[in-house]
């Protein structure tokens, strides 16, 4: 022994240990080099090496619009990533419906969002895939269960978001409404989803152990997918060292508190029961399914639920902010009391006939989307519709926030916030575009089976908010030139959240 009281043997192998972390380390480094460095030297793949793309763009999502703009067919390499970035809508069509079967989820991607999702419906392809998007599919087309969802939404904005705001406007206080709604969005998707409530829009502000999990998880987990090669955050997961030890740490909690929830679930019973993990134990047979089945369940709802909602109504208040004509004209078609006057939530039936508002969403959505870039694998090697040969098990990458900023697609004023580009059907009325050119709930076979959900539930809150408050953003995001700075994560999130001051509507 020696005056640390450790023996020798001890102190041998913990060096040995070291000495061998620093080797795996140091080889994973040398191999991404010899990999990639030497054999590119396209400007491309050295600006994203380098970070010098920073010098001239607010995010990595501008860059490569501009790069797709600038490209003839609206697709380019980036080999350092082994990665093929398109926003030609004929591309995307061809990967999501034409030649579904050749471009999955793949390996690679369940690899680097395994740990999180596991065998949850994002995460995996095949019959895997098939068997939950079915389930899912009848649930959420369930009339009961939309019905159910809407009571909760018309609640929550009462007995919460709006006095919360109406506290904020009463004394003057400067809020994060990015933070507001997410809160408000958590609370939402774990009513709706688990039939529990976790509290977290009440006056206090109270923090929940479980969203804050689940952000780092989704935050570190899209770092792995930036990586520029995955031998670097496969060895920090090894080692059990640096963001990788975070990562580990964040999923524990999020296992343990979905646990919980299951467990709260089954002592509850589901008989009689609307929310979605429930509906799901129940048609299944609840001795039938094992708890890692149902967390992985519970992770996807969260993931779908949460921060796609919180992201669309926070970039929406932010454009509403520099177009106070747009958010007049809303309230103008909402109407006095938007169609119930004993509640600040319209009713579903009021929601549906306010096209102008639709198309508002839409167009803050075509600028923002909350999910900004979706990667498949194709499997065999493989031609898109615009001559781009795509090898067998490389990555495909299709943009919806380059896809929104492409003047082929939008015309020259692609640029500005113009919700009338939605209006082109009789009388003015609301008119989609094709999913291929505007793929924000993705589209083709894997379409998001809970938009309409989640667009009654964003302009619910849209309504309620814009009759009774107008948002002011404060600070450099209240700048018009401003574009937001995004932090890097599964879903769009502005770095430094939303700050605003809310006043009351002059009635």
């Amino acid at each position: 022994m020696d005056a640390t009281g450790l023996p020798w043997a001890a102190q041998c192998a913990g060096m040995a240990f070291s000495a061998f972390s620093l080797c795996v380390v140091a080889l994973a480094v040398v191999l991404l080099l010899v990999r990639r460095w030497p054999w590119c030297s396209c400007h491309v793949c050295r600006a994203y090496l380098t970070g010098s793309w920073a010098k001239d763009f607010t995010n990595l999502g501008d860059w490569y619009a501009h790069l797709l703009r600038e490209s003839p067919t609206g697709t380019v390499h980036v080999h350092v990533l082994g990665c093929t970035v398109t926003a030609n809508p004929s591309n995307v069509e061809y990967m999501l419906k034409t030649n579904f079967d050749n471009f999955p989820k793949g390996k690679t991607f369940s690899a680097v969002l395994g740990d999180l999702l596991g065998g949850g419906i994002f995460n995996v392809d095949g019959d895997a895939w098939r068997h939950q998007r079915k389930m899912a599919s009848l649930e959420l087309g369930s009339v009961a269960v939309r019905s159910y969802a809407y009571k909760i939404i018309a609640q929550e904005i009462d007995a919460r978001l709006i006095p919360v705001l109406a506290a904020a406007a009463d004394t003057a206080a400067v809020v994060d409404l990015q933070d507001v709604f997410r809160r408000f969005a958590f609370d939402t998707i774990c009513k709706i989803s688990f039939g529990l409530d976790p509290g977290c829009l009440e006056r206090e502000m109270p923090m929940s152990k479980l969203a804050a999990a689940f952000d780092a998880a989704t935050r570190l987990c899209a770092m792995r997918g930036a990586a520029a090669s995955p031998l670097l955050w496969k060895a920090k997961r090894l080692l059990n060292v640096g963001s990788e030890r975070e990562l580990r740490n964040a999923i524990k909690l999020v296992d343990e508190l979905a646990a919980a929830m299951i467990r709260e679930r089954r002592k509850l019973g589901v008989a009689n029961s609307h929310d979605l993990l429930s509906r799901f134990m129940a048609s299944a047979g609840e001795d039938a399914v094992d708890d890692k089945y149902l967390r992985d369940i519970v992770v996807s709802f969260l993931l779908a639920g949460r921060d796609t909602v919180s992201s669309a109504l926070t970039t929406l208040f932010m454009l509403l902010s520099k177009n106070p004509a747009v958010a007049a004209a809303m309230r103008a078609e909402a109407g006095a009391n938007g169609g119930d006057a004993s509640s600040a939530a319209a009713t579903y039936e009021h929601l549906k006939g306010l096209h102008y508002t639709h198309a508002v969403l839409y167009e803050n959505m075509r600028m923002f989307p909350p999910v900004q870039f979706d990667s498949k694998f194709c499997a065999a090697a493989d031609v898109l519709p615009d001559g781009t040969y795509v090898s067998g098990g490389a990555r495909v990458m299709y943009h919806p926030y380059a896809m929104g900023r492409m003047p082929r697609t939008w015309g020259a004023d692609h640029g500005e916030f113009r919700p009338d580009r939605w209006l082109t059907g009789a009388g003015g009325s609301f008119v989609p575009e094709s999913l291929y050119r505007y793929p924000v709930f993705q589209a083709g076979l894997r379409v998001c089976l809970g938009k309409e959900l989640a667009i009654t539930e964003m302009k619910a809150v849209a309504v309620a908010v814009v009759r009774a408050f107008d948002i002011e953003v404060v600070g450099d995001s209240s700048n018009g030139a401003c574009a937001p700075k995004f932090v890097s994560g599964l879903t769009a999130s502005i770095r430094g959240g939303l700050p605003v001051r809310i006043r009351r509507v002059k009635k």
